[in-house]
């Protein structure tokens, strides 16, 4: 694959200390102030529906299977947009592009890459969950139980980890031209791939593997799951027990083809047609836009969550008053 600004194989190089340009933003130089007060509001909204849902659901005593899976979704979420959101919010002040060194582009691409890895395998696990109580449901205390829950989680964060490193060591061996100039407001496996001096495809293998470990295969997983869940349901006479199975997999299905539905689009292609306008616009769709939906689906949707959150509202509309009793008492 030919590098942008690459003139011959030699003006190439590979240099911890080296640093990248992010570009961002650069030609809406017209748009700045209005993107950065949209990202920033988008932001501080996604931070403030993940952390409700987090703390809804860490203050609640008794926590079933799909509530310890949705905590660890909005943990995952907070950090990958806290790994995202600032640098392209700085790309927006800095009138021509922020720097990132070469170590701070390599631990970003790592936590960006692991995080979307392991909220892929906790679709999964989330997919089984709803596999196992819809279709087993007299066993499905036992199954689901907490420590199945506890290793599935880890499972799930050590998993997207590992194949991010993997990935990550891959793209920065490789050869770098003499333009360190990323187009693009964070350090995008795609673009940083488009900056290496190589002209053959070799380089690809290893997105193309990680794409294979992190989409297709849970994609499939999930796929079997809900092909069981519907040869369940189909033998269920009644309508509304129909309904109300399916009710509880609304939530997850609609999270799954926002999630895979944006990491398709972007990595599963061919690079001949990279368009660097094109994938800012589809990664800010993706690390900004799908996080701040989360919450609200799953707020929406999901009534154990919006008993939980009620809860919490209602503990601390009691603990209010009671403060406001012992400071009008003195």
């Amino acid at each position: 694959m030919p590098c942008e600004g690459c003139m011959d194989r030699e003006n190439k190089s590979i240099d911890p200390t080296m640093e990248f340009l992010l570009l961002g933003f650069s030609e809406l130089l017209c748009l700045r102030v209005l993107l950065f007060l949209i990202f920033l509001i988008v932001h501080l909204v996604t931070l403030a529906g993940n952390v409700m849902i987090f703390m809804a659901v860490v203050t609640e005593p008794s926590r079933p299977p799909m509530l310890f899976f949705l905590c660890q979704l909005s943990v995952i979420e907070l950090c990958y947009t806290l790994v995202i959101v600032p640098k392209a919010l700085l790309s927006l002040i800095v009138v021509d592009g922020s720097t990132i060194s070469f170590i701070g582009c390599a631990a970003q691409m790592h936590l960006f890459v692991a995080l979307g890895g392991a909220e892929c395998f906790l679709l999964v696990a989330m997919s089984y969950d709803r596999y196992v109580a819809i279709c087993q449901p007299l066993h499905y205390v036992a199954v689901m139980s907490e420590g199945l829950c506890l290793r599935l989680a880890v499972s799930c964060c050590l998993g997207g980890f590992a194949v991010a490193l993997g990935l990550t060591v891959a793209v920065f061996r490789l050869p770098f031209c003499q333009s360190h100039r990323i187009n693009h407001f964070f350090c995008d496996v795609t673009a940083v791939l488009h900056l290496a001096c190589t002209q053959s495809y070799a380089p690809e293998l290893p997105l193309l593997a990680a794409c294979v470990l992190l989409l297709l295969l849970p994609f499939l997983l999930i796929l079997t799951s809900y092909v069981c869940i519907a040869a369940a349901l189909s033998h269920v006479t009644s309508s509304v027990g129909r309904g109300k199975a399916f009710s509880t997999c609304i939530s997850h299905l609609a999270i799954t083809l926002l999630h895979y539905g944006c990491a398709t689009f972007m990595y599963i292609r061919p690079k001949s047609s990279y368009s660097p306008a094109r994938d800012k616009m589809v990664s800010l769709v993706y690390t900004n836009i799908t996080p701040l939906l989360y919450p609200l689906i799953y707020s929406l949707r999901n009534k154990e969550i919006r008993g939980v959150l009620r809860k919490m509202l209602r503990r601390k509309k009691i603990a209010q008053l009671n403060w406001d009793t012992g400071i009008s008492g003195l």
